[in-house]
């Protein structure tokens, strides 16, 4: 039989614990935040954290127009250094994002960041095959700075002038299949957020610009696909294409998913009226998608 002080000592030992934790709930976008901080940090860098995960939750919010999961618990892990070192994002059990900080984070650092809105952007699609990993990665890697573009927090021509820097690294190289076949980081991400680019635009174009991938992926979410569930993929696709009412999301899997397709980016950013000049990124307005870029990155009314 254990005895009243040992007892006494366990209790103790887990209020140590409790007290080693900050812990903190927020309410955006009709979801419940928990966010656990570890160890607990002094009140500034408190403040700089809830801040960031604010306004990544609040950039997707704006492109879901709601938050994808009703609640979300996030464990935030400080370590030393400075700069945010890893996020992971899971659906087990319930949504639940793990993140290491540096302690020494400065504000422009958190603003700078992308991790956050990147997990959080997991949230909204469903738990897919391993085999199509690609399409998790690389709508969080084409959402995110579009999200923030909505919630005003990236300007259009740091958006753009970033995929058209980073787009070519999900083209095929050598020796490349299908997005399916290939799960090399280049092909999982930039592939993925290539996949997701050319949608956009091809949903954009089939509906006069009424529709883009925030309506079909908002369409999987009133289906109740999250990262809570598994789906297969092409249940995920269908939902989509229901959505905007038109089949793009389908038919481009299908042509991407075994075979390696190298589009031409270089006359797609012409078309979209996207070009680097001296290191600036400059708009062209008469260019035949130059709206449908606009439509894509437009900051949401306040």
């Amino acid at each position: 039989m254990r005895s009243p002080l040992y007892f006494a000592l366990i209790w103790f030992g887990f209020s140590i614990l409790a007290d080693a934790q900050d812990n903190t709930q927020l309410q955006i976008g009709g979801a419940t935040i928990d966010v656990s901080l570890d160890p607990a940090p002094p009140a500034d860098l408190r403040q700089l954290v809830l801040h960031w995960i604010t306004t990544a939750a609040r950039a997707v919010s704006t492109y879901y127009a709601k938050f994808p999961v009703p609640h979300v618990a996030i464990a935030v892990n400080f370590q030393d250094g400075e700069g945010v070192h890893s996020g992971k994002a899971f659906g087990w059990k319930q949504a639940h994002i793990s993140i290491s900080v540096g302690r020494s984070t400065t504000a422009a650092g958190f603003a700078d960041d992308w991790t956050m809105t990147h997990e959080m952007v997991h949230m909204a699609f469903p738990s897919v095959a391993e085999n199509h990993h690609w399409i998790e990665e690389g709508l969080a890697t084409y959402v995110e700075p579009i999200a923030r573009a909505r919630a005003g927090d990236l300007t259009p021509e740091k958006v753009w002038g970033d995929m058209v820097d980073a787009m070519a690294q999900g083209l095929p190289k050598s020796g490349d299949r299908g997005l399916d076949f290939t799960h090399t980081w280049g092909r999982t991400y930039w592939g993925g957020a290539l996949y997701c680019l050319l949608a956009d635009i091809e949903i954009r174009k089939r509906t006069g610009n009424r529709f883009g991938l925030e309506n079909a992926t908002r369409g999987i979410l009133k289906s109740g696909g999250s990262i809570e569930v598994e789906w297969p993929l092409e249940r995920a696709l269908r939902v989509a294409d229901q959505a905007v009412g038109v089949p793009v999301l389908e038919e481009l899997y299908d042509r991407m998913k075994a075979k390696p397709i190298s589009p031409d980016l270089d006359q797609l950013w012409k078309d979209l009226g996207v070009s680097r000049q001296a290191g600036t990124v400059v708009f062209d307005d008469s260019a035949p998608l130059a709206a449908i870029r606009r439509a894509i990155t437009a900051p949401e009314p306040k």
